[in-house]
């Protein structure tokens, strides 16, 4: 788990790399706002969270249940989903529009290409 980031994972870096490839410029985890987005587009007043399907609870094939401690992880996952939705919430109320990139939008079978993604997040901001 130590080995576990917050940031700067490789779908957040992978992101980053083609939406400034796009000319779209933005700033990392601005600690200013809420929740600490991962992407921060202040000319559109737009934030990005690229969340593990794992770690926010995501009820998808990567959102999967450790079989040990289930009452520690449920309560874990609880918490993270309702930290989503508090930090959601505050953004919003102060004038940003919020985007959450889940990992299983990417990756695995039944996801859509890479460039997809990128394409979609590109017209959300614009």
């Amino acid at each position: 788990m130590a080995r576990i980031r917050s940031r700067d994972t490789k779908p957040e870096l992978a992101l980053r790399s083609a939406l400034f490839r796009r000319g779209l410029r933005f700033r990392k985890n601005d600690r200013r706002l809420p929740g600490s987005p991962d992407l921060v587009f202040p000319r559109y007043r737009a934030a990005v969270f690229v969340h593990g399907c794992f770690w926010h609870g995501h009820d998808c094939r990567y959102g999967t249940r450790p079989a040990t401690r289930s009452d520690y992880w449920l309560a874990k996952f609880d918490r993270n989903r309702d930290r989503d939705r508090r930090v959601r919430a505050e953004l919003e109320a102060m004038g940003w529009r919020v985007l959450e990139i889940y990992e299983c939008a990417w990756r695995g079978p039944g996801s859509q290409p890479w460039d997809d993604v990128v394409d979609a997040t590109e017209r959300w901001l614009e």
